[in-house]
């Protein structure tokens, strides 16, 4: 049974992950906001700002930065995953033995699992069948168009919550929603999650077009058949066909592909600008999940018969060495169809 959320937690202190825990602690949430650097957590508990990754937005006393994972979750209704795809099952897995009841567990990560093809959702269902203890868990997803930076400020924001369990997708958008903060629900989770982790593929090849010069109209092409690619690979893994035209969906692709605050767009951009992607990624403090993503979503659309020529030329740039104007050339050198094909 859902109970009101008294308590949460935020594993990940990171950008986005901070942004939560303050847009909670500003309203009076009590939170936990875990991070697996003791420097680091040091730095937020002391100086109450998170230097690193998201400066000059300064954390509420409600929210409390902290190193133990077990005591972060212990009594949390609501665990909020905030850690890259690539270490998520692993912290995911340390931090259930802790889990009570009942809890409501939501990925706001944007990423599949290289090894397994699996969305977040998936990898805390895989973990969980492993436990001997059977806790009633709610698994759900955040996503929309929301960059940290802008909802640590109250930049109005619209977003998406599902779950299976619509009792469960209300009580966390009552969690979440504020006056600048709007929260949707839904019950289509994979819908969202294959949004999220695509959106950054397709940004990165925004960024790659932006770095070759081209222009608005490239731009457009791009995103609206990236939107394509997204919902076919979608609907084949059992979505719903609406959703892509959604917040998770078309909202987030567009802010990914055009917003100068995101990070795959970012490594596309140098890639277009002739650097390599050692040399696109080196300095950055936060990761780009596209670039790991690519691949996932690479063999996911391959183990599923699903055609998308943006992903297969992205992945070709990314680890085939393709020149990023010959990947452009071969997408309009494709034989010609009906859009809707």
């Amino acid at each position: 049974m859902i109970h009101e959320i008294r308590c949460s937690a935020v594993i990940g202190a990171g950008s986005w992950g901070t942004a939560l825990a303050k847009l909670l602690g500003d309203k009076g949430e009590k939170v936990q906001l875990w991070g697996h650097d003791p420097e680091h957590i040091a730095s937020l508990a002391l100086s109450r700002e998170n230097k690193k990754y998201l400066p000059r937005a300064r954390l509420p006393a409600t929210v409390r930065p902290v190193t133990d994972l077990a005591a972060a979750v212990r009594e949390a209704q609501c665990v909020v995953m905030v850690v890259p795809s690539h270490a998520f099952r692993g912290v995911f897995a340390r931090l259930v033995p802790h889990l009570q009841d009942d809890t409501l567990l939501v990925s706001a990560v944007k990423g599949i699992e290289n090894s397994t093809l699996q969305t977040m959702t998936q990898v805390m269902q895989d973990t969980l069948a492993n436990q001997e203890a059977a806790l009633n868990l709610y698994l759900g997803v955040l996503s929309g168009p929301s960059f940290a930076t802008e909802v640590a400020v109250g930049q109005p924001t619209a977003v998406t919550v599902a779950f299976a369990d619509k009792d469960a997708a209300h009580a966390v958008q009552r969690l979440f929603s504020t006056p600048f903060f709007r929260t949707y629900s839904s019950t289509d989770i994979i819908g969202l999650e294959i949004s999220a982790a695509m959106k950054n593929v397709v940004a990165i090849a925004a960024g790659i077009c932006d770095g070759l010069g081209y222009g608005l109209n490239t731009r457009a092409a791009l995103i609206t058949r990236g939107l394509a690619e997204i919902t076919r690979l979608g609907v084949r893994l059992g979505a719903l066909p609406h959703t892509f035209s959604g917040l998770g969906g078309l909202g987030d692709l567009v802010l990914t592909c055009t917003g100068n605050l995101s990070r795959n767009r970012t490594v596309g951009l140098k890639l277009g600008q002739g650097q390599t992607l050692d040399q696109a990624l080196a300095g950055m403090t936060m990761v780009a999940e596209g670039v790991k993503t690519t691949r996932s979503c690479y063999n996911l659309a391959r183990l599923n018969s699903v055609e998308m020529p943006i992903l297969e030329q992205v992945y070709q740039v990314l680890y085939e060495g393709r020149d990023c104007r010959q990947a452009v050339r071969e997408l309009l050198r494709r034989s010609l169809k009906d859009e809707v094909a």
